[in-house]
């Protein structure tokens, strides 16, 4: 594994990534000490994007949506029927 020191890094730091993004890891370190250690994401590690549309035809609205249950939630709010005082 290729080790480089940080000035190095900086210099080179887009050949690197390319490298590393192939599958080629490599350390960089400080005063010849390792400091990191650079490698490639994994497809899997990477989170998966989320796709708009892809339940289309699963699911259906019905056409009283934005209505239903307004009495349920109506009588949660204030009740049931008043009482005659």
């Amino acid at each position: 594994m290729q080790t480089v020191n940080i000035h190095e890094a900086k210099t080179h730091l887009s050949r690197l990534i390319d490298k590393a993004a192939k599958g080629e890891a490599f350390i960089i370190a400080k005063a010849g000490k390792p400091m990191v250690k650079v490698v490639p994401i994994d497809e899997a590690d990477m989170p998966k994007k989320r796709r708009i549309g892809f339940m289309k035809g699963e699911i259906s609205v019905p056409d009283d949506f934005d209505t239903m249950m307004a009495d349920e939630i109506e009588e949660m709010f204030y009740g049931g029927e008043l009482l005659p005082e």
